[in-house]
């Protein structure tokens, strides 16, 4: 009788193995799925670059260019400059202008020079020594006429002389004074004008100059260069394409669930294949408007389709790492 029993036992357990090992599949699975409802969530999104365009305001052939593509320059650094001959002979032309009319204004200020009010002077000394002469002489002609030595009109002779060179006296010393004076008001405020618009005009010709060597606004990174040295550019056209680390920025995508907790200034962390490490982010923009709007009304299942954009920055020293097309995955710091 005990052997059928026996047999019998053995077959249960046998039964209960199975059973038990199942359940604790399911138990391990729950527990699972527990622990992964706790996890922080990941969203999909992509690196974005906002790139700086370099062109110059003039037209002319590219001369040089100092940078290569995937080249980092600092700030200020030489970019490309262009063929200048035209504008350089019309900066030096403007300055020109405006030192002779800077002297034009000089000379109005100042008066003559001294040799030349010199000269009057002298003049004026020989006048003055005719006219003493002169008075001596009709001095003694007046006491001649009175003795009845010499005739009426021999002393009119010699009134007529003492006149003239009084009065030559008196145009010298006015000479005099005026060589000493400036110019007249109104010339010097006409000279003075020509003077601030040949200073506009160099201005304008030293403004053309500069604008055909361009340099770098920021340090960053030189992402193409559009054009070879010895071609045509025309005014306005970009010769090299630059992105800056601070322009380099992150954009993914969150549920609606999601999106009224996210504000500008909450910090994320990115993962990135080919990064040894996450990258710590700032969220700068959250987007007002949906991804995608369903046709007619909001159902349960639409709004689970529902998506917002938000952009963030990474830190500088970390922006070099991330590259513009990038998939990244993003999740809450």
């Amino acid at each position: 009788m005990s052997g059928p029993i026996e047999r019998s036992r053995a077959a249960k357990r046998r039964n209960a193995l199975p059973l038990r090992a199942t359940l604790a599949c399911f138990v391990g699975l729950a527990a699972l799925g527990a622990c992964s409802r706790h996890e922080a969530p990941v969203w999909q999104g992509y690196v974005e670059g906002e790139y700086v365009y370099l062109a110059s305001s003039q037209s002319g052939t590219l001369a040089k260019l100092g940078v290569q593509r995937g080249q980092t320059v600092a700030a200020s650094a030489p970019v490309f400059a262009l063929e200048a001959v035209d504008e350089t002979a019309a900066r030096d032309e403007a300055r020109h202008r405006l030192a002779a009319a800077q002297a034009q204004l000089d000379d109005l200020q100042t008066g003559k020079r001294p040799p030349e009010v010199r000269v009057t002077e002298a003049q004026l000394a020989q006048s003055e020594a005719t006219a003493r002469k002169a008075a001596l002489q009709l001095a003694r002609d007046e006491a001649q006429w009175r003795a009845g030595g010499i005739s009426q009109a021999q002393l009119d002779d010699s009134r007529a002389q003492a006149a003239s060179s009084a009065a030559q006296v008196r145009e010298l010393q006015n000479q005099v004074r005026v060589a000493n004076l400036p110019g007249r008001v109104a010339q010097i405020a006409a000279q003075a004008a020509d003077v601030e618009a040949a200073q506009a005009t160099l201005t304008q010709a030293q403004w053309k100059l500069d604008q055909k060597r361009v340099a770098a606004p920021a340090a960053g990174l030189v992402y193409d260069t559009l054009y070879r040295v010895g071609e045509w550019v025309q005014a306005g056209s970009p010769v090299v394409q630059m992105l800056p680390p601070q322009n380099v920025k992150l954009r993914f995508f969150v549920p609606e669930t999601v999106v009224g907790s996210l504000a500008p200034g909450r910090k994320i962390l990115v993962h990135c294949d080919g990064c040894a490490a996450e990258v710590p982010a700032t969220i700068t923009w959250v987007s007002n408007a949906a991804e995608y709007t369903p046709p007619v009304i909001y159902s349960n299942e639409q709004r689970a389709k529902l998506v917002f954009m938000v952009e963030a920055h990474p830190v500088m020293q970390d922006a070099a790492k991330l590259h513009p097309g990038q998939p990244v995955e993003v999740r809450l710091q």
